[in-house]
């Protein structure tokens, strides 16, 4: 009997002078040569159970997988990001890309959740060769309660394709206004709409889980053009 692979070893990638990539890396039995970056939103980790179900089905549908912990989160284990700081969890995403692209062949995509995902796009329209796609999980589109104060100023600068997944019942954007902020992107682009599910999509208090991992995965999978294979539940 085939030993299985290890669902999630450790990973840390060091260059003196620049932020640590620390996670853990998912390393598929049947690789498709593309890779993975995940990370977290401002009060999470790599560990939140969205990003491990995520990684775990991408993992089995080929995908090398790496979850990391932005810098923020390195260096405070509770706190939230300071704004000042978000240009070094941007650099911390660059350098996870990096690391990604020295395991594989093939392509790397940028996935993060509410505040990852939002540095992911920020990243991109000023690197946009970054990555070769974006998952972006709940982006964080406005405050709760505060619609007019829309983080979407680099929306018109930003070339690469990328995948919303977004709950209808999510306080930071409603569907309608992810549909016009995503109209300002000039790349392709896709919204995908969770019905039911607020920010956490799906992976809080009111579990919904398995389903909605797996139609993140097989909308992105036919997003970046892979045959979705056959996973086990999340």
């Amino acid at each position: 009997m085939t030993a299985r692979v290890p669902r999630a070893t450790e990973f840390v990638d060091r260059t003196p002078g620049l932020p640590d990539v620390r996670g853990f890396v998912h390393r598929p039995e049947t690789p498709t040569g593309d890779a993975l970056v995940l990370t977290h939103g401002a009060g999470a980790n790599a560990e939140s159970p969205l990003l491990v179900a995520l990684a775990t089905a991408f993992a089995d549908a080929g995908l090398v997988v790496l979850r990391c912990d932005l810098p923020f989160r390195q260096a405070r284990r509770a706190r939230p990001p300071s704004p000042r700081n978000a240009p070094v969890d941007r650099e911390g995403l660059r350098l996870a890309t990096a690391a990604a692209r020295a395991l594989v062949p093939g392509r790397v995509f940028l996935g993060g959740h509410s505040y990852g995902g939002r540095q992911a796009t920020i990243l991109a329209a000023a690197m946009p060769d970054v990555a070769s796609a974006l998952l972006l999980l709940a982006y964080p589109l406005h405050p709760p309660a505060r619609p007019d104060e829309l983080r979407t100023a680099h929306f018109p600068e930003l070339r690469t394709e990328a995948l919303f997944v977004h709950g209808t019942a999510d306080p930071f954007g409603t569907v309608d206004e992810i549909g016009t902020a995503v109209a300002l992107i000039a790349a392709t682009t896709r919204v995908v709409t969770i019905d039911g599910v607020g920010h956490d999509l799906g992976r809080g208090r009111h579990r919904q889980g398995a389903d909605v991992t797996a139609t993140i995965v097989r909308e992105f999978l036919s997003f970046i053009g892979i045959t979705a294979r056959a996973t086990r539940p999340a």
